[in-house]
């Protein structure tokens, strides 16, 4: 009976906590697109998390598979690493990687201020203080052009005192008819008040993918929803004869992982003398001793199922390093599992589907899609890195950048386009 009851009172609990998500617009009033912005193209930029590189084509995803004919499509689109969520989401829109803009994972500490970022704190996920870079909403708000969001990662923040001038605060009660109702309403507004940037992102893939993994039956029925779901907007929108450029992506892809046999944290790691945030592809270790680094580092090198790296030993294509730590926030030594096998730190059992693995194997690559009248038709090209992405957007919108301040380069997409 009192476990019957302990499982009502959690019940009623995520109810509670359900009900209380955010769900209202938030709106930055005041402000106009200029009179040099107003007849610029817009740009709807739609992320599925865990979107794998091959589940269009696995999965039948046929409404993307058909307007990408109509566009442009990649091969795959290689993430940063690590290839985790909120990096990658944050490199997307910065260009930048995860070592420059400081979200070097989706947990980890601030070595200066002792801080602790973790994605699942939603009060620190609004703080500015974690995110370099100018995030493209900002980048257009700052050359007064209008922006808005849908749970894009870091949007809820005021990044250099910036928001998008229309955003919600991330949650998972707003049903998708809704959301596509917003952004209808916000392409109907007048002229002035129109933004010609929207941030879009779905969670469905990711979750099932997790939790069942990439193969399961479940994770086709979720690609093809997201796909049904895409349609569903490009059908809204089309009566309003706005010149929309869509953009699809990713952040990643998804594997399966041993969830069966997870390794706990090595018994050579005093965690009296190193702080271990949270995580299952990749552990920091942050050196309370720095004295205790070295022999600490000795006897990992020698553990099973892991390989040890001091950060002047990853691998250059990761721009992990200390000499790209430009925050200070990477653990003083990492350690990461061999494939299939994860860390699980926790009580509860790890999920099927696992990501933030080396960003070049295969399993972990990401989408690019795009279609719209800024591309040419029919292109199909080779994988590329999605710091990229970045300067291609601000160039549809044409909007300013300095591409000496972050990572991705225009002319790696500029073939693409018109």
């Amino acid at each position: 009976m009192r476990y019957l009851l302990a499982s009502f009172f959690i019940f009623l609990f995520m109810g509670v906590q359900l009900r209380a998500q955010d769900t209202s617009q938030q709106i930055i009033k005041g402000r106009i697109n200029s009179a040099a912005q107003i007849n610029k193209p817009y740009v709807i930029l739609i992320s599925a998390d865990g979107f794998r590189a091959d589940f269009a084509d696995k999965y039948q995803a046929n409404y993307l598979l058909e307007a990408s004919k109509n566009g442009a499509r990649a091969a795959y689109m290689t993430p940063s690493y690590p290839s985790v969520t909120f990096p990658n989401h944050y490199t997307i829109v910065t260009g930048l990687y995860p070592s420059h803009h400081g979200l070097v994972d989706n947990s980890f500490i601030d070595v200066p201020s002792n801080g602790f970022y973790t994605m699942g704190n939603k009060k620190t996920v609004a703080e500015s203080k974690w995110y370099g870079g100018t995030p493209l909403w900002v980048l257009a708000e700052q050359q007064n052009m209008i922006a808005a969001s849908y749970y894009w990662v870091a949007s809820e923040a005021p990044i250099q005192g910036v928001n998008p001038t229309y955003y919600y605060n991330y949650n998972e009660k707003t049903g998708i008819e809704a959301r596509i109702k917003a952004v209808k309403d916000w392409l109907s507004l007048p002229p002035e008040t129109r933004p010609h940037l929207i941030c879009f992102y779905f969670p469905q893939v990711d979750h099932d993918a997790h939790d069942m993994g990439p193969e399961d039956p479940r994770v086709q029925k979720s690609v093809q929803w997201v796909d049904s779901s895409i349609n569903a907007l490009q059908t809204a929108l089309a009566p309003l004869g706005l010149p929309i450029n869509y953009i699809f992506v990713s952040d990643h892809g998804m594997t399966t992982v041993d969830n069966e046999n997870p390794l706990g944290l090595p018994t050579s790691v005093d965690t009296a003398s190193f702080k271990v945030p949270w995580g299952d592809a990749q552990l920091h270790l942050y050196a309370k001793d720095a004295s205790k680094i070295e022999s600490t580092y000795q006897a990992l090198k020698n553990e099973k199922d892991i390989t040890v790296y001091k950060l002047d030993e990853t691998p250059d294509y990761w721009h992990y390093k200390k000499s790209d730590d430009w925050h200070n926030r990477l653990g003083d030594l990492l350690l990461i599992p061999h494939l299939p096998k994860i860390f699980n730190l926790s009580k509860s059992k790890a999920t099927k589907g696992k990501h933030g693995f080396d960003n070049h194997i295969p399993d972990m690559r990401a989408s690019f899609m795009a279609w719209g009248p800024a591309f040419k038709k029919g292109i199909k090209m080779d994988g590329f890195e999605n710091v990229n992405v970045y300067p291609l957007v601000a160039h549809i919108l044409g909007l300013k950048i300095d591409e000496k301040q972050i990572d991705g380069r225009f002319k790696v997409l500029a073939p693409i386009l018109k």
